[in-house]
């Protein structure tokens, strides 16, 4: 990561630790006071637009708890279903191990 990007970063975390709003201002504000001398406004405009109306907070706690869920709990409502799905898993890996594959057909990478 950028300079510029780690300094909004860590001062839009300063801003949400303290319950404030965060805006471009008080981003740049809080970057000038770091002494950073090399982040252009643009980026705590961006910052401040992407984290608009975002609970920063919530965003950090609920890092990775997006997919996962939703396929476990799929695989423990669906348990006879799931034994029939591996039989049908099985049966396919066979039929797949008896095509041809290049190599058996003296095709190979390094030919």
């Amino acid at each position: 990561m950028s300079t510029p990007e780690l300094a909004n970063s860590y001062a839009a975390l300063i801003l949400a630790d303290e319950g404030l709003e965060i805006t471009a201002d008080k981003l740049q504000t809080l970057i000038k006071a770091a002494g950073i001398a090399d982040v252009e406004p643009i980026w705590t405009s961006l910052f401040a637009k992407a984290l608009e109306g975002k609970d920063v907070k919530d965003l950090l706690t609920n890092v990775g708890s997006g997919g996962g869920a939703a396929a476990a709990g799929g695989a423990a409502a669906g348990g006879a279903a799931a034994g029939g799905a591996a039989e049908e898993t099985k049966e396919e890996a066979k039929v797949e191990e008896k095509e041809e594959s290049d190599d058996d057909m003296g095709f190979g990478l390094f030919d």
